[in-house]
């Protein structure tokens, strides 16, 4: 896979679906810990769509689940979007330091969470909230960060 590309939108792409998944696998591996289900969360995600019976879905669906993820794939590839655009690399600073786009990723995920939880109306909140701890939203957006910036850390090394 070329990681390596001029195009915003396939940057974008690309640290958005990396934040997805790593979002998804931390909320997963979170809502087995904390609910005894692995799909909890992402199912809560799903009450953008489905409503507050969402929420309190545990097992796995097309339905809930799938609708969940995809609904956190499209809010990450976003958040990617304003990452890529205002902090991603530009040509000649692979050779700088990696603080500008570390601490970009932490901007974009302070700037999620903030939208997220203070900014939207309740029904287009994330929803994780509604099945998990503090402790396991603070581990779902460092991934999130962490996954906003892998591209470019790995474009670096190259």
């Amino acid at each position: 896979m070329n990681l390596q590309t001029n195009s915003l939108l396939s940057k974008s792409l690309i640290s958005g679906t990396v934040a997805g998944v790593t979002t998804a696998l931390a909320a997963s591996l979170a809502g087995k810990r904390e609910t005894a289900s692995y799909a909890a969360p992402l199912n809560a995600t799903s009450h953008i769509v489905w409503g507050e019976k969402a929420a309190w879905q545990d097992k796995p669906s097309i339905k809930y689940t799938v609708m969940g993820f995809l609904l956190n794939h499209a809010a990450t590839v976003f958040w990617a979007s304003i990452y890529e655009k205002w902090f991603g690399p530009r040509a000649g600073d692979l050779h700088n330091s990696p603080l500008r786009p570390l601490i970009g990723a932490a901007v974009v995920t302070a700037g999620a969470y903030v939208t997220d939880y203070y900014l939207v109306p309740k029904r287009f909140t994330p929803g994780y909230e509604k099945r998990l701890s503090n402790t396991s939203l603070t581990g779902i957006y460092a991934m999130l960060a962490l996954g906003l910036v892998a591209r470019t850390l790995i474009e670096r090394r190259r």
